[in-house]
């Protein structure tokens, strides 16, 4: 079934050069670029897509995080790729993410923390088209 999905490139990933690499391994699985943009996010587009978490504790340092600096938004396409790009991402954790995946071959571990794992994958039809919407409001 062909669908479409926010992939986010973290601060962390932009700030180590990864993003082309990330890029490439998003395309070499066959996936379509439907959008790329590098964007600066705000506090209120951040509320917006993780409005599920306001309140948790991991809230405001996650906000924070997302603020320090840009991030390579990516709307990709392809038959099952919600499913696809979060296998292709990896457990959240890099140190347990296992090899041949993107948090797995290129996250840290220290110093950084789990919120910095490099990329955000829609995790649903539903979240992907609120979350698009919110990044990309004009597609």
């Amino acid at each position: 079934m062909t669908e479409r999905t926010l992939i986010l490139v973290k601060p962390d990933g932009v700030k180590r050069g990864l993003s082309g690499e990330i890029l490439r391994r998003i395309e070499a699985k066959g996936y379509t670029l439907v959008a790329v943009e590098l964007k600066a996010a705000t506090a209120e587009l951040l509320a917006a897509h993780y409005e599920e978490h306001v309140g948790k504790p991991f809230y405001e340092p996650l906000v924070e995080f997302m603020m320090t600096g840009a991030s390579l938004a990516i709307v990709a396409e392809g038959d099952r790729v919600i499913e696809g790009f979060r296998s292709l991402a990896g457990p959240t954790d890099p140190t347990t993410a296992p090899p041949g995946t993107i948090r797995g071959d290129l996250g840290r571990q220290w110093p950084t923390t789990v919120l910095q794992n490099l990329v955000h994958g829609s995790d649903s039809p539903d979240s992907a088209e609120r979350e698009i919407g919110v990044w990309f409001p004009t597609l």
